[in-house]
């Protein structure tokens, strides 16, 4: 996978520009806010149809004008290929994505065409703040290979948000909650298991390559520990059982059943896979609580790497890596051991320092006021 060419019309900052790329390292060289993370945004908003940065495309339209849009040409299995997305303040016709020419209707039908793997500074709180992160690593590494996954995703949230609002309205409505609740309990019991199954064979096959990773990552007095990752399902059964979706379906509908008073009181649908986590121990312990800022960079990398590396598994090619001000970040050792497992990949990296000593040639492209040359 290579992205080859990207052409920006009134996003964000940019007017008209047209960026083109190297198939192995680019950088993307500039002071803090003249859109260096802007171009960043807009290749990843192509590979999964949304923004890192907003949940808004309206906030993506440059100030004063109408629409933005991007087009990017990327190469995989040796064929030139092309997507590109129009936004519009019009709330008539918001988003039109086109793959080839061809015009997408649905998001799952353009998620894992153009993959691309992001790492930005907030993925370092990945190991240490709330569980949200790490299903949201889950979800886009999933979906990129399994588009499927968010076709069951997005039916997941659809009725997630109906059995809530009904929950919501049960004090006031009785009659309709228990006339209604089995009907919204079984569909999202079914959507939560096979979730649940994708999710808990994602994380027991990247456990050992996040921990390779890892250790080739981590700083000489770290390369002892050993890290493992373990999938917290919501279904209240043993690890293996997530396998079965039969089963975990079962055990999601009890809980789903039995539990009305509860939710009610607390207004909301209390079981299901917007309770998941994943585990991450070192050496038994919980790095939650007792991982260094170090150790914490580490875990992430190797996460980040090991998404990829099962994207070539499944894919047959490396996505594009996308990292955003990571190196500011990285100690000289860790920037060092990154560069070693990069170097036969295309990254596109953001960095403000004036002399970077990669080590490995790369391609700069000077970024000042929405405006890019190589």
């Amino acid at each position: 996978m290579l992205c080859k060419k990207v052409e920006l019309c009134n996003f964000r900052n940019a007017e008209n520009e047209v960026i083109e790329f190297d198939n192995g390292i680019n950088v993307l060289h500039g002071e803090n806010a003249q859109g260096k993370t802007n171009l960043l945004e807009a290749i990843y908003y192509v590979s999964l149809g949304k923004s890192f940065r907003t949940t808004h495309d309206t906030e993506i339209i440059r100030f004063g004008e109408e629409y933005a849009s991007v087009s990017l040409d990327y190469e995989s299995a040796g064929r030139e290929q092309n997507i590109t997305m129009r936004m519009s303040s019009n709330t008539k016709q918001r988003k039109v994505v086109t793959h080839n020419g061809v015009k997408i209707t649905k998001l799952s039908e353009l998620v894992g065409s153009f993959r691309a793997v992001l790492f930005s500074p907030d993925h370092l709180q990945m190991i240490k703040d709330g569980p949200s992160l790490r299903r949201n690593y889950m979800d886009v590494a999933i979906s990129q290979i399994r588009p499927m996954y968010l076709h069951s995703l997005q039916k997941y949230n659809k009725i997630l948000l109906n059995r809530n609002k009904l929950i919501k309205n049960a004090e006031e409505d009785r009659a309709t909650f228990d006339a209604t609740i089995d009907f919204w309990s079984a569909q999202l019991a079914h959507e939560a298991a096979i979730i649940s199954k994708a999710r808990a064979e994602y994380v027991a096959r990247s456990g050992e390559i996040i921990a390779d990773f890892y250790k080739r990552m981590c700083a000489r007095g770290e390369i002892d520990e050993t890290p493992e990752f373990i999938y917290a399902g919501s279904a209240k059964q043993d690890a293996e059982l997530y396998f079965d979706i039969e089963t975990t379906e079962k055990n999601f509908l009890r809980l789903l059943t039995d539990f009305h008073e509860r939710e009610i009181a607390a207004g909301a649908t209390l079981y299901g896979t917007h309770k998941d986590d994943i585990l991450i121990n070192l050496n038994g312990k919980n790095t939650r609580l007792y991982s260094s800022q170090g150790q914490q960079r580490s875990l992430a990398l190797a996460m980040k790497l090991a998404e990829g590396e099962i994207c070539k598994m499944d894919c047959g090619e490396y996505p594009v890596f996308l990292f955003d001000d990571v190196f500011s970040e990285l100690d000289s050792g860790r920037r060092k051991n990154l560069l070693r497992e990069i170097t036969d990949r295309q990254v596109i990296i953001t960095s403000c320092e004036n002399d970077m000593d990669l080590s490995v040639p790369y391609r700069r492209i000077e970024v000042s006021k929405g405006k890019y040359k190589s």
